[in-house]
């Protein structure tokens, strides 16, 4: 079963609901899709990590070989290629690694070779795995790192995985939940937060996934984002109040649910209505 994670921005408290998920359910993956600054594990502190690279294919080209028909270019629709004074350049940086340069080459004048784009970790805590993975600095996308994380065979041995996508609706995050069974939804209770909540729900509502959402900071007194959800008719699986100890606990990388029994049965509520929801199908 996975469980992805989402919010409409970053500091709504994504992270945090992730972590301390996968911290009460025990026996879980946790993995941080999140990959242009992943914050998990500085929470789940995993150990024994290994570190593995993430490569995508890039064209190369041998100059002995190529008479400069063009072909590669003119296939070429990111613009990746350029004939320039009798020779053939690459551009790696907006190279979308399709290998349809090397195919379409009528003299076998282009191959290819790996290009490092971002690492994977994997280690423990506890009984909670932890991948995480990062993607280069100036990478135009963090993609392949995802495919990386999520395409790990451990993943569908593991009986629930938490995905901490990435924040807002990019392409990121579409990759990050095109395969899970359910998103939780986290927003603030202000109007900026029902608008970062409108993105995602726009977002699952367009992949048919089933949602709920959890309201984090709630304070008494007026609620835009509660007020949203019940006009929309989705179900509000918690609310995490603001509260200074979670703060505190949170600034300090620490995990509530091991150190707070409220937590731990706020967190604990909510896992049992998420698996519930993820094995029925119900939105």
């Amino acid at each position: 079963m996975k469980i992805a994670v989402l919010s409409g921005k970053g500091g709504t408290g994504k992270t945090l609901v992730a972590v301390n998920l996968a911290a009460v359910a025990r026996a879980a993956t946790y993995v941080d899709c999140d990959v242009e600054e992943p914050n998990g594990h500085l929470f789940l502190k995993p150990e024994a990590v290994s570190v593995e690279d993430v490569t995508v294919k890039i064209p190369v080209v041998d100059g002995s070989l190529c008479t400069g028909c063009r072909d590669c270019v003119e296939f070429c629709r990111f613009n990746a290629l350029a004939y320039i004074r009798g020779r053939l350049i690459i551009f790696e940086e907006i190279c979308h690694s399709c290998g349809g340069c090397r195919l379409v080459c009528p003299t076998g004048a282009v191959t290819e070779k790996d290009k490092v784009v971002g690492i994977i970790r994997r280690g423990q805590s506890g009984e909670v795995r932890v991948h995480s993975g990062i993607m280069n600095i100036g990478e135009e996308s963090g993609i392949p790192v995802i495919n990386g994380l999520l395409g790990h065979e451990e993943l569908s041995e593991s009986p629930l995985v938490i995905i901490d996508s990435p924040p807002g609706s990019s392409c990121n995050v579409m990759e990050s939940i095109r395969d899970v069974d359910y998103c939780l939804l986290v927003a603030e209770p202000t109007l900026f937060g029902v608008h970062n909540l409108n993105m995602v729900y726009e977002l699952v509502t367009v992949f048919e996934k089933p949602f709920g959402v959890v309201l984090n900071k709630c304070l008494e007194g007026e609620n835009p984002a509660e007020d949203f959800c019940n006009e929309k008719g989705i179900e509000i699986l918690a609310r995490i109040p603001f509260d200074h100890d979670l703060g505190k606990l949170n600034s300090e990388a620490r995990i509530a649910v091991r150190e707070n029994e409220d937590y731990r049965g706020l967190f604990a509520a909510l896992l049992g209505r998420l698996v519930e929801l993820a094995e029925g199908g119900a939105a």
